[in-house]
């Protein structure tokens, strides 16, 4: 802002003064805002702000009272002088006091019902910051104006009722509904808590402006929906082209322990202008209740303001006092009009108490005995705000609590658990629940058409630039793609997201260093050795083919993989992968893995076809790179929630890209995949194999059935096993390749079992340790299958998954190959 519309404010003042006071206030300000409604969370002095003299008091004024900016870190000038001019603004925009005050009284008097109703009953109320619910209204009627039609909402627990009437516009009787806990028998063993679930519905802003809305569904994890909720407004955006970013708004609420304390909030947070996450920026509101559950903010975090973590990016946080809703929906226009001038994140502290405890079953007066007794006699919010305008709140209070009167009768009549939501039509397609053979489809390729495709992969413009290794790299794969040459798993990918997109399904894959490859395997984008431009083959394979994405994702696995989830959740005819740059690496997704990907649809009823690419295998190269923890993947099996694979050849891993996206059965894979097997002699394919119609579940043995001892396995021990019998000449013992551990193929292996007429023992051979693999998992489903006739050789238990001596593991490896082999046949 300039001095001169400053000095409009001020007579007679020295303009130099004047913009010395201003910018000291303009850096500093925020830290004397007036912010705690309690009184608790006081000034913090500054040398910079002691100071007196003219215009002092005016610039303390606009940055020390109700608000608090900080801005001054962002390095554009533009962005800063946007702020400042709104500040600094002699005459805000009005704001409209009787719909404030209605939506206080509907916050309040929701809370206030429900606790008398329910008493003892959680519900984790938002009262303390009811002024979420005006600051959502006024960030959703400007995003109207500004052309949003739909808002993606993530939130935890806290005041996500009070939302989801109010915000979400569903029905009060929903609510009511839930706590009266109707149609129990509907989720016995799934369903989820009514603070959990999501709601879809349409807001109407003061201007009769709508905008659709979609409430996340999250678990108690309370910061995991945060990558869950930007990824689905990136799958939203992508959907509608150019004008995605500005029709789809996400908006995300935060506990202020949680924004601190929880490392995904971080993540997030680093997506927010990479290429492949972008959303034009995600509306942040900091639920500040200064507590966080019996902690307090001094043992919380470390800085000042628990949104201290988002000043690593260039990006405005607006403090505001919570018991000031003039100031609030003020900071709610701006902070959404900044969203949409300047395409970033913006976040908005909004600041007030919790009147409970942390559920409405828990005692605060133990931990926080004197803010709790200050708490006890304050007053509602909706009564302090009536009594400063001079409005009267009991017409709102009457209307209100009728409407919940009745809506409490309509609840306690519903026979049915109500879906507070309706599913976007581009979900109609797919389904869930138990798998059915029906839902099996081809997916073999012609000879002509695979040819068609590796024509388009290997070639790169006439003035392209490339690496010798690569243009090698490319000679070898034409040759795969016309049968000259086995095709290894790299082609065979490439084959299977080419074919695809031709087919009119657009990929999407992204993960640490996916573009090439942990195992520079891949080469999806080509770089030019002189310039470094790119060029993706597969974005060239015909001029109507389908969208193929692959980026390099952040040096996160929680994050990353909870937006691919979320984008997965909203682009369901899209193959939607996430690969580990090792397998166990995505023990730092665990929380995503446990609360979205293989629960969704037990909890929420929701699909995902998201894949796991998951490298996995024991070569010698220590405890965190060789598995990838398929036990973990195997535990959390059941009702036919997910398929485990793990594809030993190039052509199974072809057949089962394509299998998982062209069946209408939308499930999450879990798909082990190879490291030194990639492109091996053994795991190699002929081309011949991508024309056979389907991916086989178990892979048999047919050159020894005949023989006294059947071996089951999966994954690169097959490989092992099947090359050391050939080295020593063996005819027996049988191998067979468990391709697909769930769901389980029981009808398949019982018949082929059956086949093997002489066999005396049967035996699972599994290269990790006793308490790791899928060891206990497939014991009891072959013991059904072979009763007594089951053993299992596999090393020794072990704390860790493999020893970090490649000669060690040489030793071990041999000993297992021996031992399974046995004298031969």
């Amino acid at each position: 802002m300039s001095t001169l519309t400053i000095s409009n404010q001020t007579t007679g003042v020295d303009s130099e003064k004047l913009e010395r006071a201003m910018d000291a206030f303009r850096r500093w300000g925020y830290l004397q805002a007036n912010l705690d409604p309690l009184g608790h969370f006081g000034p913090l002095s500054h040398p910079e702000l002691n100071i007196s003299g003219e215009g002092v008091d005016l610039a303390r004024r606009i940055y020390c009272g109700s608000i608090g900016v900080e801005f001054m870190h962002i390095p554009d000038p533009e962005r800063r002088q946007w702020i400042q001019e709104r500040m600094e603004s002699p005459q805000p925009e009005p704001v409209d006091r009787s719909r404030i005050l209605d939506q206080l009284v509907r916050a309040d008097v929701f809370e206030q019902t429900i606790h008398s109703r329910y008493i003892g009953t959680k519900r984790y109320s938002l009262e303390g910051n009811t002024a979420l619910i005006p600051l959502l209204d006024e960030i959703l009627n400007t995003a109207s104006a500004q052309g949003a039609e739909q808002a993606v909402l993530g939130m935890s627990h806290r005041g996500r009722l009070n939302v989801i009437i109010n915000i979400v516009s569903r029905p009060a009787a929903e609510i009511f509904a839930g706590f009266e806990d109707v149609d129990p028998r509907s989720v016995l063993g799934g369903g989820d808590v009514k603070y959990h679930v999501g709601a879809t519905g349409i807001f109407t802003g003061a201007s009769g402006g709508q905008v659709r809305i979609h409430l996340v569904s999250n678990p108690s994890h309370l910061e995991a929906v945060d990558p869950v909720a930007v990824g689905r407004a990136r799958a939203k955006q992508t959907r509608i082209g150019r004008e995605g970013k500005t029709k789809i708004l996400p908006v995300l609420m935060h506990g202020d322990a949680a924004f601190a304390g929880q490392g995904i909030t971080a993540e997030t947070l680093n997506l927010a202008n990479l290429r492949g996450y972008t959303v034009g920026g995600t509306v942040h509101i900091i639920v500040n209740n200064l507590i966080g559950f019996t902690t307090n903010p001094s043992d919380a975090y470390s800085g000042r303001f628990s949104s201290d973590l988002a000043k690593r990016l260039p990006i405005p946080i607006f403090h505001v006092n919570g018991e000031d809703p003039d100031a609030v929906v003020r900071v709610g226009r701006m902070a959404l009009e900044y969203r949409y001038d300047f395409g970033t994140d913006v976040v908005v502290d909004l600041i007030g108490f919790r009147r409970h405890g942390h559920s409405e079953v828990d005692d605060p007066t133990i931990t926080q005995p004197i803010l709790y007794r200050k708490i006890k006699d304050h007053p509602l919010l909706y009564q302090i705000y009536a009594r400063s305008v001079g409005l009267d709140a009991q017409p709102h209070v009457e209307k209100f609590q009728a409407e919940l009167d009745a809506a409490e009768k309509a609840g306690k009549s519903m026979v049915k658990k109500p879906a507070m939501r309706q599913l976007p039509s581009y979900w109609s397609p797919f389904h869930g629940g138990p798998y059915n053979p029906a839902d099996e489809v081809d997916t073999g390729l012609t000879v002509d058409r695979l040819h068609q495709i590796t024509d388009a992969l290997v070639k790169y413009p006439e003035d392209f630039h490339i690496h010798p290794k690569v243009q090698k790299l490319l000679e070898q794969r034409r040759e795969m793609g016309y049968g000259r040459r086995p095709l290894d798993f790299g082609m065979a990918e490439a084959l299977a997201f080419g074919s695809l997109a031709l087919e009119n399904v657009p990929i999407r894959l992204s993960g640490q260093d996916s573009r090439r490859g942990t195992f520079n395997q891949r080469h999806s984008v080509l770089i030019d050795i002189v310039d470094e431009k790119e060029y993706v083959p597969l974005c060239h394979l015909a001029p109507q083919q389908a969208r193929v994405e692959i980026y390099n994702s952040e040096l996160s696995e929680a994050a990353v993989m909870g937006f691919e989830y979320g984008y997965a959740r909203d682009y369901p005819e899209t193959l939607v992968a996430w690969e580990a740059q090792f397998g166990d690496f995505a023990n730092g997704a665990q929380t995503v893995i446990d609360q979205f990907v293989v629960s969704g649809e037990d909890k929420w009823d929701l699909l995902s076809g998201l894949v796991l690419l998951l490298p996995h295998g024991h070569e010698g190269q220590g405890p965190e790179h060789s598995s990838a923890r398929i036990e973990r993947y195997l535990q959390l099996c059941a009702r036919d929630n997910m398929q485990v694979c793990q594809p030993s050849t190039a052509a199974q891993y072809f057949h089962l890209l394509r299998r998982q996206v062209l069946r209408k059965w939308r499930k999450p894979l879990i798909c082990f995949t190879p490291k030194s097997m990639l492109r091996h002699p053994e795991a190699m394919s002929p081309l011949s194999e991508l024309e056979r119609p389907r991916f086989q579940d178990v892979i048999a043995d047919e050159t020894a059935l005949h023989a006294k001892r059947v071996l089951l396995c999966t994954g690169k021990i097959a490989h092992e096993l099947r090359m050391e019998r050939r080295k020593l000449k063996m005819q027996g013992p049988a191998i067979i390749s468990l391709e697909q551990m769930y769901p389980f193929p029981e009808d398949e292996l019982r018949e082929l079992l059956g086949r093997y007429k002489n066999a005396a023992e049967f035996i699972w051979v599994q290269e990790e340790p006793a308490n790791m693999g899928a060891l206990t998992f497939v014991t009891p489903r072959l013991k059904r299958l072979v009763g007594s006739k089951l053993r299992s050789i596999k090393r020794a238990a072990n704390a860790t998954p493999a020893t970090g001596s490649a000669k060690a593991h040489e030793l071990e490896q041999k000993t297992l190959l021996t031992l399974a082999l046995g004298k031969g046949e």
